[in-house]
């Protein structure tokens, strides 16, 4: 080469950040976060990839081949979809979901060998299990399982027994077989784990924890308002769900994401403050606490990038009187039912409303020019009334009509 030619600048190397889970720690407001910014981190170089919210979940249960509330055959080619955005993205990429903690070995082969030449980080956030089992179970009847927290227990309790919830649980949340599947082929600087801080701890420390790994940090111009989160529920909240779920099994096809997780969980129950948090009966507590300690102590010797402190991970006893979730006690179970009758009700007397109006629109229409009184009689005729323009324009429109009913022949 010619003294004073330079030559081809090198390419950098794409970077994609990798988050595969683990559920319940805090996933659901980060990635709400990452949807509703997308604009601004482009600016920064950062590609958030998908047209939906909820593009992410759709590609992780393609790629798992789950039939996830029925969305297995909507999500076909989801995964390949998302793949070949990130690969034709420019700068550093991110997905995240929390269901890709389950993947198997041969999937995570074809999610990565999809993704192309790229410098995958891969990124797990972990809470402990003290806390993770009882979450597990409460998202079992949110999604909606009748099954017991003392079943529940009993079937994690030993998962060689081929239990299906047994397995799942295991699954997305045994931190070192995750980092096995999804890390076996990166250096241990390119794995980064996230704690999720002991209660007590700053409200915004799990955020900065998230900022810090994903670029975040001083980002000007991010909105962090909680659009989307998954809130959690008390215990006699969580036991009237679970009964309303052995109530309907089967009868609300198509209705039970709106109506019981969405209105009744998220949007009612979950607001509740006076019900004691779900936790683990003593003797579970400590089995956990051990489990836990072998994962600090093995994760430690590997030289992760630690975010947090792995002592996080340990968990600590709940203290007090345990509430026994599957017996919450029948004062507190009516007080929670009240709650759900009025919210029942609040929403049927909503939708009379809006079918109202639809069949008032439905007959103006049928008969060739709007029935003023009819559409009047409606909730949204009435508050139209109860404005002072509104009242003037209906006496305009009478006075008129009036005068052409005058004028017509005898």
């Amino acid at each position: 080469m010619e003294e004073g030619v330079v030559g081809p600048t090198p390419t950098r190397r794409r970077k994609l950040l990798l988050h595969v889970g683990t559920p319940k720690t805090g996933t659901s407001h980060l990635q709400d976060v990452l949807f509703r910014n997308r604009a601004v981190l482009a600016t920064q170089g950062l590609h958030y990839p998908g047209e939906r919210f909820d593009s992410h979940f759709r590609a992780a249960i393609d790629l798992m081949g789950l039939h996830w509330a029925g969305l297995g055959e909507e999500s076909a080619g989801a995964w390949d979809e998302l793949a070949a955005e990130v690969r034709n993205a420019r700068g550093t990429s991110i997905i995240s979901h929390e269901v890709l903690a389950a993947a198997k070995p041969a999937q995570v082969r074809r999610a990565l060998e999809s993704l192309g030449d790229m410098e995958v980080h891969l990124i797990i956030s972990a809470r402990d299990l003290v806390r993770q089992i009882p979450a597990e179970w409460q998202e079992n009847v949110k999604h909606n399982s009748s099954v017991s927290f003392a079943n529940f227990l009993e079937r994690i309790q030993d998962p060689e027994r081929g239990s299906r919830v047994a397995s799942w649980f295991w699954r997305v949340q045994d931190l070192p077989d995750i980092i096995e599947r999804w890390g076996a082929g990166l250096p241990p600087e390119q794995i980064h784990l996230i704690t999720v801080p002991p209660r007590g701890a700053p409200r915004d420390e799990l955020w900065s924890r998230f900022s810090r790994v994903f670029g975040l940090d001083g980002l000007w111009g991010l909105d962090l308002a909680a659009a989307r989160a998954n809130p959690s529920m008390g215990v006699a909240e969580t036991t009237l769900v679970r009964k309303i779920n052995r109530k309907v099994r089967g009868q609300l096809p198509g209705h039970y994401g709106a109506l019981v997780r969405e209105l009744l969980v998220h949007k009612t129950l979950s607001h509740r403050s006076d019900s004691p948090r779900i936790s683990l009966p003593p003797e579970w507590e400590q089995r956990a606490m051990k489990i836990s300690a072998g994962w600090v102590e093995e994760l430690g010797s590997r030289g992760y990038d630690l975010v947090g402190d792995l002592d996080d991970l340990r968990g600590h006893p709940g203290g007090g009187d345990w509430v026994d979730p599957d017996r919450p006690g029948a004062k507190a179970l009516n007080r929670v039912a009240l709650d759900v009758i009025e919210a029942l009700l609040n929403e049927t007397a909503r939708l009379r409303d809006v079918e109202q109006d639809l069949k008032a629109q439905l007959e103006a229409s049928r008969g060739g020019r709007p029935k003023v009184d009819d559409l009047l009689r409606t909730p949204v005729g009435r508050r139209l009334l109860g404005s002072r323009a509104g009242a003037a324009a209906l006496r305009r429109y009478r006075r008129r009509r009036a005068e052409g009913e005058n004028s017509l022949p005898a």
